[in-house]
């Protein structure tokens, strides 16, 4: 087809955004450009020069480093989700550097649970998750977003979220499009939510706002922390106790 993706399998394009958590360059769209107290504006004008700052040093870590430090952080992954038969996982489509988690699924999912990516179906709708395995067809969505070609939409139990940055308390800074937020509150039930980066994108606070909603469990290199109280939901899908990790 005339639109299909073309690319490496394990080496994403740059020409896309991640996959789960776009920014937005229009702040209308975006719906950041009505915020309602000057504190919340300063939040956001806090956020757009910081977000920068957090990449480039993310794009400047060296290949090899790079590599070693996304095969520590895939072990890690198989551990916390020890058992993910039966479960819908969703992922994300790394690009700027972001940890590449496409490997581990080849490695890791095959015959465990079900791999799905995120797609932006409308202007400030919550995302829908499609199912997709390595090597089926994907083709360009929104903002050239690699998306299924022929998935299923189903429901996640695990979602899997790159981090920009984030803080002692477990919020992730994003790309600033609201997406990620509207669509967790948009699901029926919720999803364990894992937030996926380096350790040098922890900084002192995200300084979180009332849409904004913490990870159960954000994974570095460097170790493995859980916030949020969800040790039923835990217990529930398997999930491996973060210490152990």
């Amino acid at each position: 087809m005339g639109n299909d993706v073309d690319f490496p399998r394990d080496e994403p394009s740059e020409y896309s955004s991640p996959a789960c958590f776009l920014h937005e360059l229009d702040p209308d769209f975006a719906g950041t450009n009505n915020a309602g107290t000057d504190g919340a504006v300063g939040v956001i004008r806090w956020r757009k020069f910081e977000r920068p700052r957090l990449i480039e040093m993310r794009k400047a870590i060296a290949a090899d480093d790079r590599k070693s430090m996304d095969t520590v952080l895939a072990a890690k992954l198989s551990r916390l989700l020890s058992s993910p038969g039966g479960r819908v996982v969703s992922i994300y489509w790394p690009m700027k550097g972001e940890p590449n988690l496409i490997p581990w699924v080849k490695n890791s999912l095959p015959d465990g649970g079900t791999v799905a990516l995120p797609v932006v179906v409308s202007k400030g709708a919550p995302m829908e998750f499609r199912s997709w395995s390595p090597g089926e067809p994907l083709i360009r969505g929104v903002w050239n977003i690699p998306v299924p070609e022929s998935g299923v939409t189903v429901v996640p139990d695990v979602v899997i979220a790159p981090v920009v940055g984030f803080d002692k308390r477990g919020y992730r800074l994003g790309y600033g499009g609201g997406y990620f937020d509207r669509t967790l509150a948009a699901l029926a039930r919720k999803p364990y939510v894992i937030g996926i980066g380096y350790a040098q994108a922890e900084i002192e606070t995200i300084y979180p706002m009332e849409h904004d909603i913490p990870m159960d469990v954000i994974l570095t290199e460097k170790s493995c922390t859980a916030y949020a109280p969800s040790s039923r939901l835990a217990s529930t899908l398997d999930i491996a106790d973060s210490r152990s990790v």
